[in-house]
């Protein structure tokens, strides 16, 4: 667990589902939970992350560490609490997954982002990331995404 700028954070159990699900919606302002089942947290719990502060949750990540692909992790999804948004919170959450990563012998970190966040597309590129795309029918016909990628 670390403590920092009065958020603490800590690898995220299963059990933080209900609370993510909970507010997702309400932080992105439309329908985004169907993109962020339960099964990610049951199952990849250990390589995800969630903060805290004195108000509650205040963000998470959910990291894969690929079995496929052994060089490579890949970031699904992260928020952060509208109360929280400019506190560096989001930089802190990458940056530790990006230790996970490099713990578990990864040097490649992946994401992929709708064309029209805006937001997170820049916070990608001030991230470091090379970004791609968008890549026409990424996700089926009609869901071009794009794409990025960091050496770590």
């Amino acid at each position: 667990m670390i403590e920092r700028n009065g958020h603490r954070l800590r690898p995220a159990v299963p059990a933080d589902y209900d609370a993510i699900a909970a507010v997702v919606d309400d932080w992105w302002g439309r329908p985004i939970l169907p993109i962020l089942p339960r099964l990610f947290l049951d199952h990849f719990h250990r390589t995800s992350l969630v903060s805290e502060n004195a108000v509650g949750l205040a963000g998470f990540l959910v990291g894969i560490i690929s079995p496929s692909e052994p060089e490579q992790a890949y970031i699904h999804f992260v928020g952060v609490a509208p109360h929280a948004r400019t506190s560096g919170l989001a930089r802190e959450m990458y940056e530790h997954f990006f230790e996970i990563a490099r713990r578990h012998d990864r040097h490649i970190v992946k994401a992929v982002t709708s064309p029209a966040n805006k937001t997170s597309i820049a916070f990608h590129q001030r991230m470091g990331f090379t970004v791609g795309g968008p890549t026409p029918d990424y996700n089926g016909p009609g869901h071009d995404l794009v794409t990025f990628e960091r050496a770590i």
